[in-house]
């Protein structure tokens, strides 16, 4: 399967600006582009962006930001961090990214998921108690699409195709497809059940506890009969000079976040202690380049993954910070984790 990629992700976290100010959601959305063209001059092999529907992320629709920035990059892979696929349409999911395809000349990439937040199913007139439903049929028909065949699927969540043709195809006829999991064995078992490539979401506690769903996945590709196929991580963290400088740039950023969310969810309140955890020995790659580079090594290692996609932004987190986290990961953290695997 080749060597580990290098990717990094954002939800378009709406950030401050220099006076404080949480940042117009235009504003946020250019900086995301210019964020994505400086991890393609610093060597990163994939830039992501996720899709979300509330007012503390900027990014709604993802293929026309990462149309934008096909347009400014050359190299760089380009893909979602997740497309919510329960709550869209399979059709126009593939035409969006066959499009997408084609402006980038080939780079285009999907990560299908459910999603972790809830809004779209409201937004888009879907009830939660058709969740697992949801997702398991429009998964189904998006395999035979990605066929780029005459369809033919019947299912409940949408009406049948008849020997349909959708359109554009793309000029390899193959768009690379993974399938999000958060932390289910059955969705790692379905994933490899439809022989796409997976990308697990550790976003608390330790990585190496995911061992036992690479173990599955690989195991019931073999009992599929399908090829082998890659594993990704996709991890929160951030760089800068120092553990200290990482350390007391994000906290006051991931706290608020954090507990936003946990109001929602019913979470306690983020502690100091339980943060700093989190980056000593949990989900979070954060500190100096040679820490983060240390532990994105480790958990490349421990989990046999071919991919390792670090998400930089942290809420309110300020581009410049963002721009100085990219810059660090690219130039100094890639080619550490790279001498350490050597």
């Amino acid at each position: 399967m080749g060597g580990v990629e290098f990717g990094i992700d954002t939800f378009g976290d709406v950030t401050i600006g220099e006076d404080g100010n949480k940042l117009p959601y235009a504003q946020v959305i250019r900086n995301v582009v210019a964020q994505a063209e400086l991890a393609e001059q610093v060597g990163i092999d994939v830039f992501s962006v996720g899709e979300h529907h509330r007012d503390d992320f900027a990014i709604s629709a993802p293929e026309i930001v990462l149309a934008a920035i096909a347009g400014r990059t050359e190299r760089i892979k380009l893909g979602t961090a997740v497309t919510v696929l329960s709550s869209d349409d399979p059709v126009r999911v593939f035409e969006r990214f066959a499009t997408l395809d084609a402006v980038s000349r080939g780079r285009a990439e999907i990560t299908l998921g459910r999603g972790s937040f809830t809004e779209s199913f409201p937004l888009f007139g879907f009830d939660l108690s058709d969740y697992e439903r949801l997702f398991s049929e429009k998964l189904d028909l998006m395999v035979e699409l990605l066929k780029e065949q005459a369809v033919t699927w019947s299912g409940s969540v949408r009406p049948p195709l008849t020997d349909q043709q959708v359109y554009p195809k793309t000029e390899s006829g193959h768009i690379r497809t993974w399938v999000g999991v958060g932390g289910s064995p059955e969705s790692v078992v379905r994933a490899a059940q439809y022989g796409l490539p997976l990308v697990l979401a550790i976003i608390g506690g330790e990585p190496a506890r995911f061992e036992p769903y690479v173990d599955l996945y690989h195991r019931a590709l073999k009992e599929f009969e399908k090829p082998d196929l890659p594993v990704a991580v996709h991890s929160p963290g951030f760089v800068a000079e120092t553990d200290e400088e990482a350390l007391e740039t994000v906290w006051p950023h991931a706290r608020t976040m954090m507990n936003r969310i946990g109001r929602e969810r019913g979470w306690p309140p983020l502690a100091r202690n339980r943060f700093e955890e989190d980056i000593n020995t949990g989900a979070w790659h954060a500190g100096s380049p040679e820490t983060v580079a240390q532990k994105i090594a480790k958990t490349i290692t421990d989990l046999g993954i071919q991919r390792f996609d670090l998400k930089y932004s942290v809420g309110t987190l300020p581009h410049d910070k963002l721009m100085r986290a990219i810059e660090l990961y690219g130039t100094r953290v890639i080619p550490r984790v790279k001498e350490l695997l050597a």
